[in-house]
């Protein structure tokens, strides 16, 4: 997992408004993902995750800066169709015929790559993905999960060194996320993986980088992000007997381990600097008359104001 296969190099991607404004879309993005890894780029709607996944891709170019992709400037014309043969690109849904029945689909993106032993592929494929049964069926009748999985199968079957996916478990149940969560990680392949959903890059990826407005604001181990998530344990309460308030507040505000309190009609919220404190916590709560308790994710918007 030594050998960088993708490179970027101050990459800045500037779009023209039609009110002839301008706006800056990725903003000199330097990054690099090892054969093998998978990399996630984790960021809310409009920081230019698409943006990247389709410049390296290939399908659009950049304003500035530049990429290789085993080594191959992503700039160069000549250099595309090499670089398209070893890539494999799911953006959602999307990436396939919905008035086609899921074996049509399939076959005709094997005859378009020239794959060989198609139909042994297209079976084994789907079958690990779960929807080698409804391939007579047309896509239209399909859950989106389902979709999904025909778009990474249409995606696994030209075997692709690098998988780009984009958003790839956007809207799932849990069962499905799960599901495809396991398929990816089997996979073993290189995978650049974009999402807003801290979970899925928590569970799926070896290294992230936070991307805000078309910026990165930090590139960390997994590791290490799960080490700055336990930085935002929030627990929430209900206290009703308002006569107990002043009460709690005071002892919670005692202990060292309690960083933050807020009361808002009776609802507490409060965070703690470590999960190993859960406990303690729980039998300082069990003393008052409390119900409710839960903790609370912490959102994109606490990991950016964090890293800002």
């Amino acid at each position: 997992m030594n050998e960088k296969i993708i490179e970027t190099f101050n990459l800045s991607k500037e779009y023209k408004l039609k009110t002839g404004g301008k706006i800056l879309a990725l903003n000199n993005i330097n990054l690099s993902i090892n054969e093998g890894e998978i990399f996630g780029l984790l960021g809310p709607n409009g920081a230019g995750k698409t943006t990247l996944v389709s410049i390296l891709s290939t399908l659009i170019q950049p304003t500035s800066g530049y990429a290789n992709v085993y080594g191959l400037d992503i700039r160069k014309k000549s250099n595309v169709k090499k670089i398209k043969r070893r890539i494999g690109l799911m953006l959602g849904d999307e990436m396939v015929y919905f008035r086609m029945t899921g074996i049509d689909n399939l076959k005709f993106f094997t005859r378009i790559y020239r794959i060989k032993n198609s139909k042994e592929k297209i079976k084994e494929i789907t079958s690990n993905l779960g929807i080698y049964d409804k391939l007579g069926e047309y896509v239209s009748n399909y859950s989106r999960g389902q979709k999904l999985r025909l778009a990474l199968s249409r995606v696994l079957i030209i075997e692709p060194d690098i998988l780009f996916l984009d958003e790839p478990l956007l809207g799932l149940d849990p069962k499905t996320t799960r599901d495809l969560i396991k398929i990816l990680l089997g996979l073993k392949k290189t995978i650049l993986l974009t999402s807003h959903q801290m979970h899925i890059v928590q569970q799926l990826c070896d290294r992230i980088a936070f991307l805000n407005k078309g910026n990165v604001i930090k590139i960390d181990t997994h590791e290490n992000y799960i080490k700055l998530l336990s930085e935002f344990i929030r627990i929430s309460f209900d206290l009703y007997d308002k006569t107990k308030r002043f009460e709690i507040e005071k002892e919670l505000g005692s202990l060292n381990y309690v960083n933050d309190i807020t009361n808002k009609k009776n609802n507490f919220i409060i965070s703690i600097s470590d999960y190993k404190f859960y406990s303690d916590l729980l039998t300082c709560l069990g003393k008052y008359p409390v119900q409710k308790v839960k903790e609370l994710e912490p959102t994109l918007d606490d990991v950016f104001i964090k890293l800002s």
